[in-house]
């Protein structure tokens, strides 16, 4: 819940609990308990195993971190920088959007935002997060020149960068990975895997695919517990939809927008 800042004055209280059969919803008490339960432990379930998922991916990540030519990819961020931000941007500030995350139906990533928004996309092929600093420096030197920019943070780290929009550019940078592959049409491919050195690949292969093993294994009970959580979630609205007046938040609903539309 969110409450008002300053009632009545700017902001102010929309009490849809009314509409409810409270005689009829307390009647049905046990199922409504039971049904929230369900869903709060498979949720928590859900944020352990996806916890855990991280820490994995992580850890590969830092294996991988050892053998990565830094040198190489400052470069390679530099050169987009001089090539792509150039002119001046009409000023303001950024937006955080997150475009896609772990659901109950699986991976969801929106890449169709992106391509709606920017036509120029470049694609970070990138398995070990060595896109989210190269996002930074790009994010920094759009901002210096008054570019705004969406700002798609990592669900899982908010904060670090997945993708970057610049819409004014009609350019953005884009993470592709396993469980997040974009397909669409890419302006540029930028494979930030070949940073590594491929004899240290080679060396902890077996490592890496012990690790993304665990990873896959964790994700799976991830996706699990969040299927679990939305048949729960179904479960609790059939027992409280019955006992609902939706003609009466209809209503309700048209008031509310005839008030903003007033205010267009």
């Amino acid at each position: 819940m969110v409450e008002p800042r300053y009632p009545a004055a700017v902001d102010r209280y929309l009490d849809l609990g009314r509409f409810y059969d409270l005689a009829a919803a307390k009647a049905a008490r046990d199922q409504i308990v039971r049904h929230s339960k369900a869903g709060s432990e498979a949720y928590r379930r859900a944020y352990r195993a996806m916890a855990a998922a991280r820490q994995i991916s992580d850890s590969a990540a830092a294996v991988m971190a050892e053998s990565l030519d830094s040198a190489k990819l400052l470069r390679r961020t530099g050169g987009i920088i001089s090539r792509e931000l150039k002119g001046r941007g009409s000023g303001g500030g950024d937006r955080r959007r997150f475009l896609g995350s772990l659901t109950c139906e699986g991976p969801v990533w929106r890449f169709d935002s992106v391509t709606a928004l920017c036509p120029r996309v470049y694609q970070l092929q990138d398995s070990f997060g060595f896109a989210a600093p190269m996002l930074e420096r790009i994010r920094a030197a759009a901002a210096a020149k008054g570019y705004r920019a969406i700002l798609c943070p990592d669900p899982e780290h908010p904060d670090r960068l997945h993708h970057l929009l610049l819409p004014e550019l009609e350019l953005a940078f884009v993470t592709s990975r396993e469980g997040m592959a974009y397909t669409g049409p890419a302006y540029r491919r930028v494979r930030l895997d070949a940073m590594i050195a491929p004899a240290h690949v080679k060396r902890c292969k077996a490592r890496l695919r012990f690790l993304r093993r665990m990873e896959e294994a964790l994700r799976e009970e991830a996706l699990t517990a969040l299927q679990e959580a939305k048949a729960a979630h179904d479960r609790l609205e059939a027992v409280y939809r019955p006992n609902v007046d939706f003609a009466g938040v209809d209503q309700v609903t048209e008031q509310e927008i005839g008030r903003l539309e007033s205010r267009l």
